[in-house]
């Protein structure tokens, strides 16, 4: 059984909003997009996937155990999670088309990977690695990308060393072959985990124009606008 943390708007959703974590786990950062969601009105519901090694909350500093527990994420797995996320938002009244799925870091790899497999209403990924090499059992996802099921929006920064700007282009050209609307934006100024406050990382214009981005685009897919 997936375990998952849900935060409730005070009035009835605007719609729903699936939010995947970062190699970190279900850090303060990521409840705290829960928490902007569910203030927008979104009923945001995050699946905790390393559940299978005792759900870990690991500090920024020890990126090496980040990747350790990033590598136990597995494809089915990770799709169940998902699945009992929407299916937590379907009784609550809010059907697979008014749903987004949102990730940072590994779940940005996540979130476009299950656009692919999943009919959804937007989708959006910050800084996902796993483009010319698959991640969780999936295909690389210059290949996952033709099959892409769901309107998606990426965010990538120039200086982050894990993922070079020819592979966010060589996926800006794939997405070509594929009938979603999707976007891809690029910052200059901005690293991995740019969006994250509590990371040396963060830079601060641009995480402010990429939630704004990312606000846009789930109220307009998600018609919510």
């Amino acid at each position: 059984m997936s375990t998952l943390t849900a935060a409730l708007p005070s009035g009835p959703a605007r719609a729903g909003v699936v939010v995947l974590q970062e190699a970190f786990g279900i850090t303060a950062h990521i409840r705290s997009i829960l928490f902007r969601l569910r203030d927008a009105g979104y009923l945001a519901v995050a699946p905790h996937l390393f559940e299978s090694i005792g759900d870990p909350e690991i500090p920024y500093t020890d990126t090496d155990a980040a990747i350790a527990a990033a590598g136990t994420v597995e494809r089915e797995r990770l799709l169940a999670d998902v699945d009992a996320s929407l299916d937590l938002l379907v009784r609550a009244g809010v059907p697979p088309a008014r749903v987004g799925v949102i990730g940072f870091c590994m779940g940005g790899s996540a979130a476009l990977a299950v656009a692919c497999h999943r009919d959804l209403g937007a989708a959006v990924t910050f800084y996902g690695g796993g483009i010319t090499k698959g991640r969780f059992g999936f295909a690389p996802l210059v290949d996952e990308v033709r099959g892409l099921r769901a309107p998606w929006l990426g965010l990538y920064g120039d200086l982050d060393p894990s993922i070079p700007t020819d592979e966010v282009e060589h996926l800006r050209t794939a997405l070509t072959d594929s009938a979603q609307d999707a976007d891809i934006v690029r910052y200059a100024a901005a690293g991995h985990g740019f969006n994250c406050d509590a990371r040396d990382s963060y830079e601060k214009d641009s995480a402010i124009d990429a939630w704004a981005r990312t606000t846009a685009w789930l109220a307009h897919h998600l018609g919510v606008a």
